[in-house]
């Protein structure tokens, strides 16, 4: 597979990634350049590493893992955009913001975000893709996208006001049922 094919397919997985980042910067409208760069190192990790983890663990356990994996990102996904939707409808002094920059939230993002890039590095393992340059690709493609969304999220969430947070979640929702009515529509 060539470089121009593997960058094709890494920005369609960096689409949740920034859409993720988007909403980041959105609600996090002060966050520092510093903690930027860990939400967007972390997802680009995560984006290339599956990918990698996929390609190996492809053959051996592909069947079993192919069932579930969209409903695991659906759930994980939804989960966090309904609590940010509830989040975002409380009164300003009831509100306790989604905080991007938490391990857990982050770390819950980036699993939910990168099943599809696992999936992708099963597939990989069938069509003998050189993975290390392949996931190297995939995660800074995913770097630049998030870094580039959170900027434009950044800029955008002091012009939206206090319910932007009601937005993220519906984004990362939609995307959590993009992934589940994609797997199951490609299913049937």
């Amino acid at each position: 597979m060539d470089i121009v094919t593997l960058t094709g397919i890494a920005l369609g997985l960096s689409f949740d990634s920034f859409a993720v980042s988007l909403s980041c910067g959105v609600i996090e409208s002060g966050i520092r350049f510093r903690k930027a760069i860990r939400v967007a190192i972390i997802l680009a990790l995560f984006q290339g590493g599956l990918t990698v983890l996929g390609f190996f663990l492809g053959s051996t356990f592909s069947q079993y893992i192919e069932k579930y994996d969209h409903w695991v990102a659906f759930g994980l996904l939804t989960i966090l955009g309904a609590r940010m939707v509830i989040e975002g409808l409380k009164a300003e002094e009831q509100k306790e913001p989604v905080d991007f920059t938490r391990w857990t939230v982050l770390l819950t993002i980036a699993i939910g975000t990168s099943i599809d890039a696992f999936a992708v590095g099963i597939s990989f393992a069938f069509l003998k893709v050189q993975i290390w340059l392949a996931g190297l690709i995939i995660g800074t493609v995913t770097f630049l996208a998030s870094m580039t969304a959170i900027r434009i999220g950044k800029s955008a969430g002091s012009r939206l006001g206090s319910r932007v947070e009601i937005l993220g979640g519906l984004i990362l929702a939609a995307i959590g049922a993009r992934i589940l009515i994609g797997h199951l529509t490609a299913a049937a």
